[in-house]
């Protein structure tokens, strides 16, 4: 029996099994698996720590592989290894799988042997903090200080000045300043904004800028869910109230007793389960479905809606004593296209978020690339920008910073000026004759190209089909022709 930690590899190219097996084997226990069957029979029979498998698997991808392994054994580290560095893939393994590294082919032996020895180190961590738990519960006293030691880090992490990222002069420093008011005073408040604002984020630093910050703090997505089971998640149910109710649940709400529950989605319930929800709010208790008895319960109700409400309420749509219920008081959260001053400094913390998450380092940000991002309109806001920065540093060299060339191409193309939706309706409502806006949107492709190609102009005429003179002149007529790439290193990391 051997002391080193076991590690799965998965590839259905013999080659390069016997290639990983011969350069792994003295720092590991390699188990090899040609297949997808055979790697969960070696994972039901084996004491695995660490998975590499190949993404391009005849049964299944890789990734849909291991979110199966996610399920299954949540412990092992989880790690892709692919030729084909597609975005996409690497997102969703990252997101749905759970992914701790995604390797590129060729790999260097010693750079993976280390990666590898990460995540068994990675695995052990688990582990001893899995006997540790265990441990405190043999030992309440310990457990009753690492609880509130974790708390007060908790609510340091969603503080008004600490965990909402803005600049000195967001507009969101009105929003902070309404959400630390608000806070301390025992009130329903309705988070009303477009998805991606940050709902969620203000939600917590209500709880923890509140007296009830030392209890729980339980969310639940209301447009998730049917009725029947957003009654059951939110109030509980008893055995046998249903098919499939196998055993009693106790309900967010019970869970929550004297802290806080955020109800996302507010709008999206429908009529018959706006009655329900009322009652409990209006009688501070629950009835768990299948039982004839009521639980008293308290706890404050945050509420978040992209709806329109009031509207709602005036359609017949939604409940007006519901909502009356529900905004003791209404603070909305503004648009990403609104907070083009935060841009800069949200791109860098979630940059740095996303290296620590993918295990990937760049030097940061570029001017130019800042400046692209600031000229477009983020209609999925701050959830959308996360993606683009997840985006770009995927497909980055290690050795460079982010530069505007990485961009997508529909944030390359957004101007200071244009109008928030890049579609066929907005290029309509340019101003000028049917040559003039033609002229813009040529404006607008050279440059995105010029930016992709890092201001080659060569590459950028030959994409075009333009010949060097012919690019030249439509600079000259643009007025393009004396445009730089911005300074980049200094303005992204000062």
């Amino acid at each position: 029996m051997t002391d080193l930690p076991t590690v799965l590899v998965v590839d259905d190219e013999i080659r390069s099994l016997e290639a990983l097996e011969r350069i792994l084997n003295d720092d590991f226990d390699i188990k090899t698996a040609a297949t997808i069957a055979e790697a969960e029979k070696i994972l039901e029979e084996e004491w695995v720590q660490v998975i590499l498998c190949d993404q391009r698997m005849p049964d299944q991808s890789g990734v849909e592989f291991l979110k199966n392994v996610r399920t299954r054994w949540p412990d092992v580290v989880r790690m892709i290894i692919s030729g084909y560095t597609d975005a996409h893939d690497i997102i969703d393994g990252v997101n749905d799988a759970g992914i701790y590294q995604y390797i590129t082919k060729p790999w260097q032996p010693d750079r993976l042997i280390l990666t590898l020895q990460n995540a068994t180190r990675l695995y052990a961590l688990q582990r001893e903090n899995e006997l540790l738990a265990i441990e405190l519960k043999m030992s309440p006293s310990g457990a009753k200080k690492l609880v509130a030691d974790r708390r007060q880090s908790l609510r340091k992490n969603y503080d008004f000045d600490d965990g909402i990222i803005r600049a000195e002069d967001s507009p969101m420093n009105a929003v902070c300043e309404t959400l630390r008011q608000a806070a301390p005073y025992d009130v329903p408040v309705l988070l009303t904004g477009a998805s991606g604002t940050g709902k969620e984020l203000a939600a917590r630093a209500l709880h923890y800028g509140s007296l009830r910050w030392n209890k729980p703090f339980v969310v639940e997505n209301c447009g998730a869910l049917p009725d029947e089971l957003l009654e059951s998640e939110l109030f509980g149910h008893r055995r046998g109230a249903f098919t499939g109710a196998v055993e009693n649940h106790v309900g967010l709400f019970e869970r929550a007793n004297g802290g806080t529950v955020f109800l996302d989605e507010i709008g999206e319930v429908s009529p018959a389960f706006q009655v329900k929800l009322l009652r409990v709010l209006q009688e501070g208790e629950v009835r768990p479905v299948g039982s004839g008895q009521t639980r008293a319960v308290d706890v404050r109700v945050i509420a978040a809606t992209n709806r329109d409400l009031e509207e709602e309420v005036r359609a017949g749509r939604f409940r007006a004593d519901l909502y009356y219920r529900l905004a003791g008081m209404v603070i909305r959260l503004p648009a990403l296209k609104d907070r083009r001053g935060d841009i800069p400094i949200l791109a860098r913390i979630l940059l740095k978020q996303t290296m620590a998450k993918l295990g990937k380092a760049v030097p940061g940000l570029s001017g130019e690339a800042i400046t692209c991002l600031q000229n477009y309109s983020w209609p999925g806001n701050v959830r959308e920008l996360q993606n683009e920065i997840q985006h770009m540093l995927v497909i980055s060299q290690e050795s460079r910073e982010l530069g505007a060339d990485l961009l997508s191409r529909h944030i390359l193309r957004a101007t200071p000026t244009e109008h928030e939706d890049d579609d066929i309706e907005a290029i309509a409502e340019l101003d000028g004759t049917l040559k003039d806006r033609i002229n813009i949107l040529e404006a607008r492709i050279i440059k995105e190209t010029l930016i992709r190609h890092r201001w080659n102009k060569s590459k950028a005429a030959r994409e075009l089909g333009l010949s060097r003179v012919g690019l030249r002149s439509k600079l000259e007529r643009y007025g393009l022709e004396n445009v730089k790439p911005l300074p980049t290193r200094k303005a992204a990391n000062s």
